[in-house]
């Protein structure tokens, strides 16, 4: 799920100055499928700087965009396959098994048509998807007072209609986030290869059917939405809670580094491109982890829900060699639940577990190298200062400080012998008249 920035107008906050120390809930939407989260260039204001922000900008914006909708679309194909078949004799909780399958798979379609293009199905709907979240939610917050942006010193009734906004502009994407799901999960031997705009008319028909008598096992969309935007909120506000989490651990982190460093030599640290921007993509990185593992459950039974009724044919994870079709009877989501629980038991809920496991080892190990990236460009645009050659010690110069301590005992004793001089000198003469 991953990383791409855009600029928004500015919340909708009277009083409310904007630091960079501020939780910014980001403008665009984070959902079920991916998250989109704030990365800007900040304001520079020298060639230096501006460097370091373009830097930072790319490869933050170009790894999070990479490793949320690239390298993670193939095993978010896997999962959601795996959590439609109901009657599947292997569960892939662990990524053991699913590695196995997959290259049963792969060399199924090799054989066939499409070969590796097969994993990344439905990856153009799903991307789409995201960008009719972000248009509803620019359209509500223009028509309604609902803000798009809200802030840590906004009001607790500002987060919950921002909440509200999330909410009404994933009702309106419902439809079409069900048509993207039946997209990334169809085996490609049983239809056609879609065009990018199929899941929208596949969507805008499946609307249509809104409060007609339900005929067939399709569920008509009006039961959809609730679990849409409960999930999707839900995701919302793990990830933020998480991203607020990790940042003030490492901005609190950071300071303590750099309190030290000053109090050592006196010169406050500059900030470097790692405490830039590494923050900020680790803290996207585990919430968005977070958010997947607590949700899970509530996942499959919404994908379930999307995919009734749909006649869709899916890869026989079992085997990796043949297709199935989809053919289940829910009710709604909590005859869903029950109905997992009841047949397939808690382990159920969690089918295609392992591809999540697979999807952020992988996204750990970009994770990893960026971070590489990040510190071998900060040494190299800001490297340590050598001292100047006047400012040096020379050796000379040591060994006066060495004997500086002796030299000053020495002083100090003939000093002393000096004041004792007219004592030592009047005890002698009297010591010899009484002699004599």
């Amino acid at each position: 799920m991953m990383s791409a920035r855009s600029f928004s107008k500015q919340p909708k906050e009277e009083g409310t100055s904007r630091s960079s120390s501020d939780l910014q809930w980001p403008p665009e939407s984070q959902d079920f499928f991916g998250s989109i989260e704030n990365m800007s260039m900040p304001e520079s204001g020298n060639g230096s700087d501006q460097l370091q922000a373009a830097t930072g900008y790319v490869i933050g914006v170009t790894s999070s965009i990479f490793a949320e909708h690239i390298l993670s679309h193939p095993f978010i194909v896997l999962r959601r396959q795996c959590q439609v078949h109901h009657r599947g004799v292997w569960y892939h909780n662990t990524p053991f098994t699913i590695i196995t399958v997959l290259v049963q798979l792969q060399r199924h379609q090799d054989g066939r048509s499409r070969g590796v293009s097969s994993l990344w199905k439905g990856i153009v709907s799903v991307l789409m998807s995201k960008g009719i979240l972000m248009v509803n939610e620019t359209v509500i917050s223009e028509l309604t007072p609902l803000p798009k942006e809200v802030t840590r010193h906004s009001s607790p009734r500002k987060h919950l209609e921002h909440l509200l906004l999330k909410g009404l502009s994933y009702i309106m994407a419902t439809p079409f986030l069900a048509s993207s799901c039946i997209e990334t999960i169809q085996a490609d031997v049983s239809s056609d290869k879609p065009g990018p705009f199929d899941f929208i008319r596949e969507g805008l028909g499946r609307l249509m059917g809104w409060g007609m008598p339900q005929t067939t096992r399709l569920l008509p969309v009006y039961t959809l939405v609730l679990p849409t935007a409960v999930m999707g909120v839900s995701q919302y506000i793990i990830i933020q809670a998480a991203r607020a989490t990790m940042l003030s651990t490492f901005r609190q982190r950071e300071q303590e580094m750099r309190d030290k460093s000053t109090s050592v030599d006196g010169k406050e640290q500059e900030e470097s491109l790692y405490n830039k921007y590494f923050p900020e993509m680790m803290a996207n990185f585990a919430g968005n982890l977070l958010a997947d593992i607590l949700l899970f459950p509530l996942e499959t039974v919404l994908h379930r829900l999307y995919a009734q009724g749909t006649r869709t044919i899916i890869d026989n994870l079992d085997t990796g060699v043949d297709v199935i079709p989809i053919s289940t009877n829910y009710e709604g989501f909590f005859d869903c639940f029950r109905s997992i629980l009841m047949e397939e038991g808690v382990s159920g809920l969690y089918r295609g577990f392992g591809a999540l496991i697979l999807q952020y080892a992988l996204q750990a190990g970009l994770l990893k190298f960026s971070k590489y990236v990040f510190e071998k460009i900060s040494k190299e645009l800001n490297p340590p200062e050598p001292l100047a050659p006047m400012d040096r010690p020379r050796s000379s110069d040591r060994l006066t400080q060495q004997r500086q301590p002796q030299l000053a005992t020495l002083q100090q004793q003939q000093q002393q012998a000096q004041q004792q001089q007219p004592y030592t000198n009047y005890m002698e003469q009297s010591y010899r008249s009484t002699r004599r």
